[in-house]
């Protein structure tokens, strides 16, 4: 029975380090915003990154929309209980 909670112990740890890995590894992924960012934005209104993606085109993104709701649905069909 021992044995049990000592599994239970280092599943535990092995889970904390995990996570811990997990935050320091996101908060590295975006952008850094420092004092200078902040004042780029309030000036300008965007913060450009030297990674980052093409902006988005909101014309196709609408008429994505449009032909996704423009489909035609099915009606689901009835489970009998």
């Amino acid at each position: 029975m021992t044995w049990l909670w000592i599994l239970f112990g280092v599943l535990a740890v092995l889970a904390g380090a995990r996570y811990r890995v997990h935050l320091h590894s996101s908060r590295s992924r975006g952008p850094r915003v420092d004092d200078d960012a902040v004042r780029r934005i309030l000036d300008e209104g965007t913060l450009v990154t030297p990674d980052e993606d093409e902006p988005l085109d909101l014309d196709e993104a609408a008429r994505a929309e449009e032909e996704f709701w423009s489909e035609s649905w099915d009606e689901p069909e009835e489970f009998g209980r």
